[in-house]
């Protein structure tokens, strides 16, 4: 009999290592990561070249919000529907 505990809990179950995930699971995960800085650095891009009255809300907090926000890609795409007029 193993004296080994298994942590039950929720976030202990989401944490997994590198090793332990499937070819698969790691490839959709460097597309994925891959994905979301590409849209991150399009919509920063966008956002230093595009003047202050075209963009909702100030650019300062738009510029600090897109590459430290964890947002999956969301924050980008509301960027470029509702943060530009």
């Amino acid at each position: 009999m193993s004296t080994e505990t298994i942590d039950t809990r929720p976030s202990a179950r989401l944490k997994q290592k590198w090793d332990d995930l499937t070819p698969t699971q790691r490839k959709l995960l460097v597309v994925g990561a891959t994905i979301d800085a590409a849209a991150r650095s399009a919509a920063l891009v966008d956002l230093s070249r595009r003047p202050a009255h075209e963009v909702r809300g100030p650019k300062w907090l738009w510029a600090a919000a897109l590459p430290v926000v964890n947002s999956v890609g969301i924050l980008p795409a509301v960027y470029f529907v509702a943060g530009r007029r």
